[in-house]
């Protein structure tokens, strides 16, 4: 059997364990790592949690690391076009070839642990004990690993990690972390273990006292975004920003990151921190500036602003909360300064669609609603009912399809445009499904 053969049968294994099934308890996966040798002892680890901004912060972090010579296992979810995407060694995503070879010493023991417990393990489990097999195996220096959902009783939180990483919390997945800011911080300051270093960026009151209140549980030691670190300067450059940034050890200056946004600069800080308390900076010890620089440059996030096309402009963002799309929203105004935009929308039945299409109404001309591939979609014509609402049903199309939608959608922009199309763009987004789908059909 190929490679990919034998990769596609994996793949089908894992989605058998039904893609979006969620059960929250640490039983199995602890039963499933001890038989594996506790793997996720063997090297040291940065663990994240957070609403906004885990994954780019997660690669940040991880561009830094290498930056310093360090072997780098990072986990990340979810993905936008392969499941190896969430397993990652120095930066790129997992061979099929190693995928395959770690999920069948893996499996014969998961079904182990299946026939003794009342639910099978879930997808999500498999893939967090694969990621740790791989990096016990590759060996790696440290870990990156961010949290799927929550943080108390997530897989992930098996880890006890030495720096935990909490970015901006908000409201979302409100039916399994509760309705307010400070339940799911409650739920988040979970991957707090004592004696950690815990980084976190700035919070509303409502999450920073259950943050407060745990480190102070654990005697965890915890360094705040706007006392300890925090961004001083940002400007726009081209493709981009450069920042100076005040970190746990000194200022670091003339630090360009090829993303763009507030919230990036944000992550940058808290990813810089991180690294500081990682690798023992502080006070008085400042990390290497050209290192810092050479990470920040290298550092990507697909389906963040990401740019994928240009005249028009097409541009991928996963903003799915309203927290997010406000992010995005500031980022659009503060850095393109589109003639015209129309936005290509697709959104799960879960999520805050009102919200987002509010913040979204006063940057887009026209709307162009769409379905996406998830089994939890929005169907197009509720969210067509939604939008129009908002934006007044003349400025809003329904495409069933994401390449239909695409093509409307670029037709759209490129209307009444006097020849120079450098003004125009289209933003894809509402759900990282449907930045997937998009950026499928746009990066061949």
């Amino acid at each position: 059997m190929t490679d990919h053969h034998a990769f596609a049968q994996v793949e089908a294994e894992l989605a058998e364990r039904g893609f979006t099934r969620m059960v929250f308890e640490l039983d199995r996966i602890e039963s499933l790592l001890d038989l594996l040798g506790s793997p996720q002892r063997a090297y040291p680890s940065i663990h994240l949690t957070g609403t906004n901004g885990k994954t780019s912060t997660a690669r940040m972090i991880d561009s830094l690391l290498r930056a310093f010579g360090l072997h780098t296992g990072r986990y990340t979810s979810p993905h936008l076009e392969t499941v190896r995407e969430r397993i990652s060694l120095d930066g790129e995503p997992v061979s099929e070839e190693r995928f395959v070879a770690t999920y069948r010493e893996v499996a014969p023991l998961a079904r182990l642990v299946d026939e003794r417990s009342a639910e099978p393990l879930t997808y999500f489990d498999m893939t967090t004990a694969l990621a740790f097999a791989t990096f016990a195996d590759a060996p790696v220096d440290i870990a990156v690993v961010e949290v799927g959902l929550g943080g108390a009783e997530d897989s992930t939180n098996v880890l006890q990690a030495g720096v935990a990483v909490i970015t901006p919390i908000g409201l979302d997945h409100t039916e399994w972390l509760g309705d307010t800011i400070e339940d799911i911080a409650l739920h988040k300051a979970g991957i707090i273990h004592p004696g950690a270093t815990v980084i976190s960026a700035a919070q509303e009151e409502e999450a920073a006292r259950p943050i407060l209140e745990r480190c102070a549980e654990v005697g965890a030691t915890v360094a705040r975004e706007g006392s300890e670190f925090g961004v001083l300067r940002r400007a726009v450059a081209v493709g981009g920003q450069v920042l100076t940034l005040q970190g746990l050890g000194g200022v670091y200056e003339e630090v360009f990151v090829p993303l763009h946004g507030a919230h990036q600069a944000q992550n940058a800080a808290v990813a810089l921190a991180a690294v500081e308390a990682f690798l023992g900076a502080g006070a008085r010890r400042q990390l290497d500036i050209d290192a810092v620089r050479e990470g920040f440059a290298a550092a990507s996030s697909p389906g963040r602003l990401e740019r994928v096309r240009s005249a028009p402009t097409i541009l991928l963002d996963g903003a799915h909360n309203p927290h997010g799309m406000a992010a995005t929203v500031t980022a659009l105004q503060e850095e393109f300064a589109f003639s015209k935009l129309v936005a290509v929308v697709g959104v799960l039945g879960d999520k805050d669609a009102p919200a987002l299409l509010e913040l979204l109404e006063p940057v887009v001309d026209q709307l162009v609603v769409t379905g996406n591939s998830s089994p939890r979609a929005m169907p197009p014509q509720e969210l067509a009912a939604l939008a129009a609402e908002v934006f007044g049903p003349e400025r809003v199309e329904v495409a069933e399809e994401m390449p239909d939608a695409i093509e409307t959608a670029v037709a759209l922009a490129e209307e009444d445009v006097p020849g120079e199309l450098s003004g125009v763009g289209v933003l894809i987004t509402g759900s990282v499904v449907t930045v997937a789908d998009a950026r499928r059909l746009l990066k061949r």
